[in-house]
Formats: structure tokens, C-alpha cells, sequence
């Protein structure tokens, strides 16, 4: 059974990916397994940004959605007249010659990655580039060929064994079984700025407790810009506390990693001399 890995962590964000399939499939029957793609508003495989956290404070990754060719695919039963089939290698298919253009496979797919044809009235999505495969000379499909970092990688799920174990499916939740894992997607983070408002510097070596809810704590220093960078992070609430030698201490409680937090430029009042 076929499966695609793709590597988050090393994806650059090039879209060679997203044009590799535009080239393979706009202005190309491969019927029954595909009707040509529309010029413009399909992607089958859309190359998604996210932008995380604020400036200056920003991180951003790239991730690459394309049918999941779930072993549990909603958009199967949907189907009235059965044109969405799971062939033996994993890959689901919409029969382009059986679809009716009902749309319900559209509605019921979680992942938006099924799009309808206006012009030809039929639902598509990614192939898997299935008729590449069965020609026989073509053993991944055109983005994992195009991709320049090897960030998807297509094959048997036996020669996946040990990468599938370290990755993740998207919206595990709906329990759909996808056939597309990822590794590396990121996680949330917590960050600012350490400085002292009287002598307008940066403080350097301050020491940063961060406590999740479980009591699980871990501890980060300020550096040389006065930053300190919590990564990682599971969704759920933190408290912060920031103390440095000659400062009172600064805590911040309930921080909510639901997103991403850059809480800024933070200062730290000096202590009274006794």
C-alpha cells in the first residue's frame, strides 16, 4: 500500500510542487482516472503558508495538502453512484466518466481538498498521479519527483516503517486514516523581549519558568538580544515567570498557546536598595 511522507521541516516553500501538478494535469485527459484540471482555481496539491507569531517575533512553514487517500474516506460513502474508488495500492480515485457532479463528495471531504469543475460538471482532486504509475515507468508521482529538498517522499508503507512512526496525520480526530503522513509540522511557542526601561538596555541571562497546567515545567535564558524562545509547545495554558539579578520578578499566568505568543518588548523593574 502506497503512502506519502512529507518532511515539513525541509520544505522551502519553492511551489515547485503546486506547478509540477498544474503541469501534469491542466490541458491533459487521463480519463477515466482524470478529466483535465481547470487553468486556474484547482490546486491538487495546494501549497499552504503559515505565518506564526508577530514581529519581530515571526516564524513561518509551509505545507503541502493534497487528497489524503484516507483508508476511511468520507467522501466514499457520500458518493450516490459510486464513482470514488480505493484501488489496491491505497489511492482513492474519482471515476471522472461515473461522476454525476453532485457535489456531496465535495461536502463531505474534511480536508477541502476535493474541487468541482464548473465547465465539465465532475468533482477532482489528486490522483496520486495514478496514471503515471500504471504506464510503469514512473515510480512517485509528479510532486515528489519535482520537489527539489525531497520533502515528499512517495512508496510502500513497509519502506515508510520507521518515518511514519515519528509523524503525524492532519485532523486525527476525524479518525479517517489518512495515507499522507507529515513529519515536523510545528508546534506553538511563547516569546519576548527581556529589558531594563531605566538604563534602556536589554537584560542578558535572565531566567525564564514556564509551568504548564500539568505542573511540567521548563526554564529558558534571555541572550544576547535579551530574547528567550519556549518552542514546542503543546495547545494549552502557561504560566511565565522572568527573574534577573537586581530586578523584581515578572510573571504572566493563563497564557493560551491556542496560537501562537510574542508577548513584546517586556521591562523589569529594578529592585529597592535596602
Amino acid at each position: 500500500m502506497k503512502v506519502f511522507v512529507i518532511d515539513v521541516g525541509i520544505c522551502n516553500g519553492c511551489y515547485s510542487c503546486q506547478i509540477a501538478c498544474k503541469d501534469e494535469h491542466v490541458g491533459n485527459d487521463w480519463t477515466p482516472i482524470a478529466k483535465p484540471q481547470p487553468d486556474t482555481g484547482q490546486f491538487w496539491l495546494k501549497l499552504n503558508e503559515y505565518i506564526r507569531g508577530t514581529v519581530p517575533k515571526v516564524k513561518m512553514h509551509y505545507i503541502p495538502l493534497i487528497c489524503q487517500h484516507c483508508d476511511k474516506a468520507p467522501c466514499m460513502p457520500a458518493c450516490p453512484v459510486n464513482a470514488i474508488y480505493k484501488r489496491d495500492d491505497g489511492l482513492v480515485i474519482i471515476d471522472s466518466v461515473k461522476c454525476t457532479g453532485c457535489k456531496a463528495c465535495v461536502d463531505a471531504c474534511p480536508y477541502s481538498a476535493i474541487y468541482f469543475n464548473e465547465d465539465l460538471n465532475i468533482a477532482q482532486k489528486c490522483t496520486g498521479c495514478a496514471h503515471l504509475l500504471d504506464g510503469g515507468e514512473w515510480k512517485i508521482p509528479r510532486c515528489a519527483d519535482s520537489c527539489p529538498t525531497e520533502a515528499i517522499k512517495f512508496g510502500e508503507e513497509s519502506e515508510f516503517k520507521a518515518l511514519i512512526a515519528k509523524a503525524e496525520v492532519l485532523k486525527p480526530e476525524l479518525k479517517t486514516k489518512p495515507r499522507v503522513y507529515y513529519l515536523n509540522i510545528p508546534k506553538k511557542f511563547i516569546a519576548g523581549t527581556v529589558y531594563d526601561p531605566i538604563e534602556k538596555e536589554v537584560v542578558i541571562g535572565a531566567t525564564c519558568t514556564l509551568t504548564a497546567k500539568a505542573g511540567k515545567k521548563a526554564t529558558a535564558t534571555t541572550d544576547a538580544f535579551g530574547d528567550f524562545w519556549f518552542q514546542d509547545l503543546a495547545d494549552g495554558l502557561y504560566d511565565l515567570t522572568i527573574e534577573a539579578k537586581g530586578f523584581a520578578a515578572k510573571s504572566f499566568d493563563k497564557l493560551n498557546t491556542e496560537k501562537d505568543i510574542n508577548l513584546g518588548d517586556i521591562p523589569l523593574d529594578k529592585t529597592k536598595k535596602k
